[in-house]
């Protein structure tokens, strides 16, 4: 039983503008991700710095505009605390760019199904 060409024409249509939407959610979500990871060394290498600081060192913390006084502990107890939600946050995007890689790959085979069959 043969599609007639409007009904066609619909379906690709929204299927080809799924398959833009996901392209682009892909993108940007790479974007994230890239980001996430330099933040995520950026933390790894402070870190490393602070071990290498003797424990009683001033270290100041910034605080919107200004910096505080605080101790290397509470500095290291933030970062790690940081590194756990960019892990989180990693996790999260991982999933959703596995799931936009579905959909994209998806949206692209059925419009080659209906072409193949369509034509």
């Amino acid at each position: 039983m043969a599609i007639p060409n409007e009904k066609l024409q619909q379906l690709l249509q929204e299927i080809s503008s799924k398959a833009q939407f996901a392209e682009q959610q892909l993108g940007i979500v790479n974007t994230q991700i890239a980001s996430k990871k330099r933040e995520s060394r950026r933390l790894q290498l402070s870190d490393t710095e602070m071990d290498a600081l003797p424990t009683d060192t001033p270290v100041y913390d910034g605080v919107g505009k200004m910096f505080v006084l605080t101790s290397t502990g509470d500095v290291k107890n933030r970062q790690a605390k940081e590194a756990e939600d960019i892990k989180k946050e990693l996790a999260n995007l991982d999933k959703k760019q596995h799931y936009l890689e579905t959909t994209f790959k998806n949206s692209q085979e059925h419009m080659e199904q209906i072409l193949k069959r369509g034509g």
